[in-house]
């Protein structure tokens, strides 16, 4: 029985008209300038609504080329639903105003037999927006490609936990027909997100949060989940996908693949200059097979 899970954010974080919704995803796609590349295993995008975040997303899901990927794995932080493990949607079809993805069930029975994952209901499901926002740029890429997901709502993990479902998951990355897309932004800043972190040595207050940002972009890149660990701990930074990239962190460190992770933009809301500000910074990321 088909079981959908409606664009619930649709009409408020991004368009509901898909004649708008497709040509802002392609104004902000051929923006980049960039060449779609089979090495492109997988990206690290913002969630935020598109007015926000739209144009630094295309910088990540510009790099996909569709034609060998059958099945996209989503990673999403939860934002509402408080677990401590990896939770399964239990839709058979996620709905986008420009086009349908069905779930890969199969994967999805694969991964609900090692018993390391919950299910979230329909209503958990909807209210999350993390992977939601992946969702229309993916159908605009893989118009015409039949593919499917894998919905994966990543709770608040133990490092432990990170370790092993990325171990699970790892042997998904070694096969080129599966992709893989992390939902993330960056540094929450301000007082409304209780997180004022300040190094007035960078100069002015986005300055520190650009430096604390990249920082942490850096060690990403390094693929070192211990270290983007510490970095964490140490510096606090609001970044809400971080369990989600620790357990891709993890994937490819166990996965067969040689894969690299090299970030392509950076922005940020706004520019804070005062205490009173706040901003979200939104980065983006593709994670390439390293010849």
């Amino acid at each position: 029985m088909e079981k959908i899970r409606r664009a619930s954010h649709a009409g408020s974080w991004y368009s509901d008209n898909p004649k708008k919704l497709e040509e802002e995803l392609e104004g902000w796609l051929s923006a980049t300038g960039l060449t779609k590349s089979p090495d492109v295993r997988g990206v690290i995008a913002p969630h935020a609504g598109y007015s926000y975040s739209g144009r630094a997303a295309a910088y990540a899901f510009g790099n996909i080329d569709p034609t060998n990927i059958t099945r996209v794995f989503l990673l999403g932080p939860s934002h509402h639903f408080y677990t401590r493990k990896c939770a399964l949607s239990t839709a058979t079809v996620y709905k986008t105003p420009i086009g349908d993805l069905p779930i890969d069930l199969e994967v999805i029975e694969e991964l609900k037999a090692t018993g390391k994952y919950e299910l979230m209901d329909l209503r958990v499901d909807e209210a999350e927006h993390s992977m939601e926002m992946h969702l229309p740029y993916l159908a605009k890429i893989f118009e015409g490609h039949p593919v499917k997901v894998v919905p994966i709502l990543v709770g608040a993990v133990s490092a432990d936990n990170e370790a092993m479902y990325g171990r699970l998951l790892a042997k998904y990355v070694d096969d080129p027909t599966n992709f893989f897309s992390v939902s993330s932004d960056f540094c929450h800043w301000g007082s409304r997100f209780h997180y004022t972190h300040y190094d007035k040595k960078c100069g002015s207050i986005h300055k520190s949060i650009e430096a604390l940002d990249k920082m942490g972009m850096d060690i990403i890149e390094t693929g070192n989940a211990e270290a983007f660990k510490q970095y964490l701990s140490e510096y606090g930074n609001t970044i809400c996908g971080r369990h989600p990239i620790s357990v891709f962190l993890h994937m490819l460190r166990n996965c067969s693949t040689k894969i690299r992770i090299k970030f392509l933009r950076y922005e940020q809301s706004s520019q804070c200059k005062t205490m009173r500000d706040s901003s979200v910074s939104y980065a983006s990321a593709a994670a390439n097979v390293d010849a």
